[in-house]
């Protein structure tokens, strides 16, 4: 027995005294593929989506090309256009308690696609809505009209959800867009909204709140002097 103690002792002595290190734990293959499969999904259904809003971008730009081939102007001003990041996807269906799969994302959130038109009047905005979901191929799932009836806060534009058909390799899918239309006055005002609302993290003072209110005010009023102004030089057709 003494011998197999002074053995131990002397192999303890040669490690510096130290026990051998466990072996690191397996890696967790199965989450990891997991997490890649996930993240293969969430970039097909968004696939889906950016090319419903390169469709509805299409017809936005051949309305725009169109009219002002015909007239001499169009009453787009200018586009813009937004996609959801994957992160931003997942960020607000956790948000809402979604399942991040393909049919509750789409039952959900509404948002992920987006067209913002610009117009010269508030006329035009009108005009546009009705060139847009006129089209066959495109289906109009809600309108809500913040220009008759505006938000508490001043906020005025039209708003629509549409479908846009998207023709795959094996199948058609419908892709959901959100679509804004506004006057400059309004995309003015919203813009500086949404920075005063980022800068104070929403907590806005109440005086800044009346202001903006005025402001959206104001901006109706300019909105509706430039049509006079306008029709006064073009007519009442225009």
């Amino acid at each position: 027995m003494m011998d197999g103690v002074t053995e131990t002792a002397d192999d303890l002595a040669s490690t510096g005294g130290d026990a051998p290190a466990p072996p690191p734990p397996p890696t967790d293959l199965s989450g990891i593929e997991e997490m890649r499969r996930r993240g293969k999904d969430l970039g097909e259904f968004l696939m889906v989506y950016r090319f419903g809003l390169e469709e509805l971008l299409t017809k936005v730009n051949i309305l725009r090309e169109e009219t002002t081939l015909r007239h001499g102007s169009s009453p787009i001003e200018h586009v813009s256009s937004r996609l959801k990041s994957i992160d931003s996807l997942v960020a607000k269906a956790e948000r809402l308690g979604c399942a991040l799969t393909s049919d509750a994302l789409a039952d959900s959130i509404f948002d992920i696609a987006g067209v913002r038109v610009v117009t010269s009047f508030v006329s035009d905005c009108y005009d546009v809505m009705e060139m847009l979901t006129s089209q066959p191929d495109v289906t109009v799932r809600e309108v809500e009209d913040y220009i008759a009836e505006p938000k508490m806060n001043g906020y005025r534009s039209l708003h629509m959800l549409v479908e846009i058909p998207v023709f795959l390799s094996d199948r058609v899918v419908p892709a959901c867009v959100e679509v804004q239309i506004r006057t400059v006055a309004m995309d003015f005002w919203a813009s500086l909204e949404h920075k005063i609302y980022y800068k104070y993290d929403g907590a806005v003072p109440d005086s800044l709140r009346d202001e903006l209110a005025e402001a959206a005010d104001t901006a109706s009023d300019l909105d509706q002097q430039m049509m006079r102004l306008h029709r006064k030089v073009h007519g009442t057709q225009h």
